[in-house]
Formats: C-alpha cells, structure tokens, sequence
C-alpha cells in the first residue's frame, strides 16, 4: 500500500508517532487504548471430544490512527483466540490454511504424539487442512501456539501467527491465585515491531538483522501500542509471553514495586519467588502476581543490558536498539479491593536431583560461523539452513540428529561457544534446570519449563523427561528460539522410540 509522504509525516504528529518510537513511547493517556484481551476459545465437546476449528487467514489492523497494516491472523486479522483446556480432555483442533504460503501450527510446551506438534513435518498446504488430535496430560500451565513452517517461522510469526493456549486442572482452581479471564488473570503477549513509512510491518532487511535477530522499536501488547489497563482488581495475576522473534525482556515496574513469580513455562513453582526485575527470552513466559492496593497508575517496563539488541553488529551499523521500553500502563484508581489469603506453597514437585545418575545424555554446542553466515544468505530456503548450527551441523528436515527411548530421564548438557545469547527450546517436553556452569538454577526457573536461556560460554544442563509417546518415524524438534537463528539453521531433530 502506498501513501503519501507528506500525509504520513502530518498524521504521525498527531498520533504515537512511527517517527517518535525511536526515542520511546508517549507517556500520555489520550494517546492510549485500552488493552484488549484475546477471544477466549474453550471449544464444544462433540462424542467425548472438545473440538475446536483454528483459520490461518489474512488480516489488516490498524495499529496507528489512518495507518492499515497488512497482517495474518488466526480466526481473525492478528494474532489468534486463547484456546482453555483441562488436564484429561481429549482435544481436536482443525487448522485450515487460508493462506498463499505452507504454514504449520505447533503447540509450543505441549507434551504429545509426534504427528500432532505441528512442527515442519506437519505442513499444511495452501487451502489445506490438518486436524491434531491428543490428551492432555500435563498440569496447569500457559502455553502457546504459532506457526513453525521450514524455513518460514520468523516472518510468519512476526506477521501474527500466534496465539494462548491456557491449560486448567483442579490445582489452578483451588491454589488461591486470581483467575478470572480477563479480569484479574490478565494475558500479555509482548512482541517488538518495526513499522515502514507506509505504515507496514518491516521484517529482516540485511544481513546483520538476519544474524541478531529481528529487533524492533514498536512494542505491541496482545497487538495492541501503548495501552492501558484499567485494573478492575486491585491483585493481578499477569501472564507473560515474550512473543517477540529475538528480542529479550527485563521487565520491572517504573515505581520499583516487587513482584511475586508464580509460575514458568510448564506450570507452578513450588514457592512463589518475590523479584524486581525478571528476565525474558524469546519463548518463555511467566506468571507474576502484582499488587495494587495502592491504587497508583504504574508502568510495566523493559530495560535494557539483556539480550543481544546491543550486540557488536548492531551497534557498528548504526542498528542499537537496546532501549528501555514501556510495556502497559496500569491504573488501578478504580481497582476494587479483593480478599485474597497469602500462598506460600503453589505446587509440590518430585526430587529430580535423586534421578540424576550423572551421566550426560546429549551435549549440544550452539554455533554461528561466519562462513556459514554467508552461506545462509545464499541459500537460507534450501534443505539447511547453513548460517547457524548445533554440534557443527546445520538443521536438514531429512537427517534424524539421535533418538532417545520413552518414558526416560536424560540430562542434556546445553553449550554455547557462539557470541550471542541464545534461548533454546525443546519439543515434547517441560525439563527442569539443573545448573548453570556448576551453580543452581535461578530460583524464579527452578519450575518445569520448555525454553532456557544459554548466554556465552555457559553450560546449562537440564534434566529431560522423555514423555510416554514414541514413533521410529515422526521426529520433534529442538532448536534456538530467536526464529532467524532457527530458520538460518539452529536446529535439529530427535525421535523417541519404544
């Protein structure tokens, strides 16, 4: 879509600017929305069998006042419904591609069938169709869903292909935790975007991008720029989702009030851990507990000094974009006041540490090379991706990395001898940390969790419970989560067998 310079330039003084974002968002409130909440989608059971129907389809939203963007969607114009399950539902969910392009959709942090994780092995062709069906056999958690297509996942995800998958059991109902969808359980899918003069997203335009990661200036909450939440409670239970391709958070609040964790990726911690400032990676999310019996206005924000955004590259070429961000403002002047009794205890979990025998079952060394690089900017939609590797070896959708047996306990040692920082994702799995470089685990990660981050030089072993699904033929996958590393090549495959 093209548009008049001289009309953009007039119209982004009036509105939060495109232009502006570089030096941070405006503060005021007439320039705020109100945040939305993603659609809940709990699905209709149908012979025993709670189906639901997910739409991949083209979208426009109108981010900026006059300003369309082109975007892509589920069951809507960006991002997709919250689909609610319960531990032991039997669960269909039809995907029906109205697209151009393949696309896949792979529920990230689910444990089941190979055949049914929607990662690059299970493609849906344009005008096609895919239907995964599976148990839910895991405990309360807050997942998500996105597109996983070879080759395609970062620009597919950044143009809005992704959504919440919230998992209930009897626990999450009566642990005492604020839970009413949209009221005091509050969804925050955080994304980084970049936006051109026309008003259109901007994705990966040279080669540096491409390494780092695509950073943006732009910070999109559940699609929405610089909202508002009128807190209808004054205790919030936020459930945060680093949704961004590369970008890394490190969220506080501006008036330095503490915070409690909740939960990680796979559910519960034991203990609720009380924190300042949390660190986010592309793939993670968090539940934090946030109290607002004051009834101020405060904003949640990210600071910078995490990540890669300031990575030798990006400061060289001019492309630094590691700034501090505002997230959501709250307003809590309303708020109304809610007895809630104090939770020391969320969850209680078995003693991982009396399983390890010590041995280490898979190593892995996360790897970028220059030569390599080059190589994945000739050919980064071939069968490898050539820029990025693990273990020397670059992902190919037709070579099986190892196997591992079901119902197994392995300790994957996780390296990285790479510049960057890298968050690495495991399929099928919620893992526990065990150590990072010989020390514990931070408390806040000491849950079940799906994604870890790996900075420089470290060593991060985890202890992997091999889940009860096995099949010779169908593998999952395992790979870096900032989504250019893992279309450039930081990926592999794994089968489980009997």
């Amino acid at each position: 879509m093209k548009m008049n310079r001289r009309k953009f330039l007039a119209a982004t003084a009036l509105t939060p600017a495109l232009l502006f974002l570089s030096r941070g968002a405006v503060a005021s409130k007439r320039y705020r929305q109100e945040l939305p909440i993603p659609e809940l989608y709990e699905g209709k059971y149908r012979n025993g069998i709670k189906q639901f129907r997910l739409n991949a389809e083209y979208g426009e939203v109108e981010f900026f006042n006059g300003y369309k963007t082109e975007t892509l969607g589920y069951n809507g114009n960006y991002l997709g419904p919250t689909l609610r399950v319960r531990k032991g539902d039997r669960v269909a969910i039809e995907v029906n591609n109205h697209l151009a392009e393949d696309t896949t959709v792979h529920w990230h942090g689910m444990i089941l069938p190979a055949r049914m994780d929607g990662g690059p092995h299970q493609n849906i062709i344009p005008r096609g169709q895919w239907t995964s069906e599976f148990k839910i056999i895991q405990s309360a958690a807050t997942l998500f869903y996105h597109s996983h297509a070879h080759g395609q996942t970062g620009q597919q995800v950044y143009r809005g292909l992704a959504g919440l998958l919230l998992i209930d059991d009897e626990k999450s109902e009566q642990v005492g935790l604020p839970k009413d969808y949209g009221i005091d359980d509050i969804p925050l899918v955080i994304q980084d975007r970049d936006f051109d003069q026309g008003g259109q997203f901007s994705y990966v335009g040279f080669m540096p991008e491409r390494m780092i990661g695509k950073h943006g200036k732009t910070l999109l909450v559940n699609g929405a720029y610089s909202p508002i939440l009128k807190a209808k409670r004054n205790k919030l239970r936020l459930r945060l989702v680093n949704a961004s391709n590369a970008r890394f958070y490190n969220l506080g609040f501006e008036d330095g009030r503490s915070f409690k964790v909740v939960a990680s990726e796979g559910g519960f911690l034991e203990n609720p851990v009380v924190l300042k400032r949390l660190e986010m990676g592309p793939g993670e999310r968090y539940e934090i507990l946030v109290d607002l019996s004051d009834r101020k206005t405060v904003m949640l924000k990210s600071y910078g000094n995490v990540g890669n955004a300031s990575h030798g590259p990006m400061g060289m070429m001019g492309m630094d974009k590691d700034m501090d961000m505002d997230v959501l403002l709250i307003d809590a002047e309303s708020a109304e006041k809610t007895t809630s009794k104090s939770i020391t205890t969320l969850a209680k979990f078995p003693d991982w540490m009396a399983i390890k025998t010590g041995n280490v079952s898979q190593q892995f060394d996360l790897q970028m090379g220059m030569m390599g690089m080059m190589r994945g900017m000739m050919n980064r939609m071939g069968k490898s991706g050539g820029m990025m590797s693990i273990n020397d070896k670059s992902f190919d959708i037709d070579h099986i990395n190892f196997s591992v047996r079901k119902n197994q306990f392995e300790v994957w040692k996780i390296g990285n001898s790479s510049p960057m920082v890298h968050p690495f994702h495991i399929h099928n799995t919620q893992f526990k940390v065990l150590s990072r470089n010989g020390n514990p685990a931070n408390p806040f990660e000491r849950g079940f969790k799906d994604t870890v981050i790996v900075s420089q030089n470290e060593i991060v072993e985890v202890m992997v419970p091999t889940g009860p699904y096995s099949d010779p033929q169908n593998p999952y996958m395992y790979h870096c989560h900032i989504l250019e590393h893992e279309d450039a090549g930081m990926m592999g495959q794994f089968v489980v067998k009997s």
